[in-house]
């Protein structure tokens, strides 16, 4: 019950800046339609409502779902099974967050269908469920995080140089979408899973930075993308 409170209490704080902020200029600077006001209020406590919603099964589901498959994984003593199951999780989360799919959509609106909404989910998707794999083999076999990033950062800036000019932007957006509420948890809660069980590693060191590494992985894949569509 606690949680639940904390969790209202947060989302509250969340929300009411940008709601105080629209009120005030309504009433001062914009002054909208008074139905399109209206039906921000609305939707704002539409918002509210499915956030907590939201938080609250993300606490209960999502991440002791995610640390349970991680601590579970090792016990296996298969590698490969680990990395799979990386990779899969990362894709299917993907898939399903909500940030990659509004990205997605206005992107097939703005450019009138020429970059098709799921091309673009799958895409993303595929980038960071092969880094989510990486983030795996980082752990098991402890490579510093630092050579992995500066690795898939020098593939984005190398890519940058063929890639076209429309989808330099889209690509560094899809790099930023993908660290939403969705996704973010359950990798960050499968990396602490993993790091916990294997021997000699404590989660705090070896858990983290997993979000850093998914986030390259949709700006290789889109880049990729653009490099194929020329």
């Amino acid at each position: 019950m606690q949680q639940v409170k904390d969790t209202i209490k947060e989302v509250f704080f969340a929300v009411l800046p940008i709601t105080a902020v629209v009120i005030i200029l309504q009433f001062t600077l914009i002054g909208l339609p008074m139905e399109m006001f209206f039906q921000f209020l609305i939707g704002v406590v539409m918002v509210s409502v499915g956030l907590i919603l939201f938080l609250i099964g993300v606490h209960v589901g999502l991440l002791p779902v995610g640390e349970m498959i991680g601590s579970t994984l090792p016990k296996s003593k298969k590698v490969w099974l680990i990395i799979v199951v990386g990779f899969i999780l990362g894709f299917v989360v993907t898939v399903a967050e909500p940030d990659v799919r509004v990205l997605a959509q206005q992107i097939d609106d703005v450019s009138g269908g020429e970059i098709s909404q799921m091309v673009l989910i799958y895409a993303v998707a595929l980038g960071v469920g092969i880094f989510v794999a990486l983030a795996m083999m980082r752990i098991i076999y402890n490579i510093q995080l630092k050579w992995l990033l500066l690795g898939g950062y020098s593939v984005v800036f190398m890519l940058a140089m063929f890639t076209p000019d429309t989808f330099i932007p889209i690509s560094y957006d899809a790099g930023g979408v993908t660290t939403g509420p969705m996704t973010v948890p359950f990798i960050l809660a499968l990396g602490v899973g993993v790091a916990s069980v294997l021997k000699g590693k404590t989660s705090s060191s070896d858990s983290f930075g997993l979000v850093a590494l998914a986030s390259i992985g949709p700006i290789i894949a889109v880049q990729i993308l653009g490099v194929i569509n020329g």
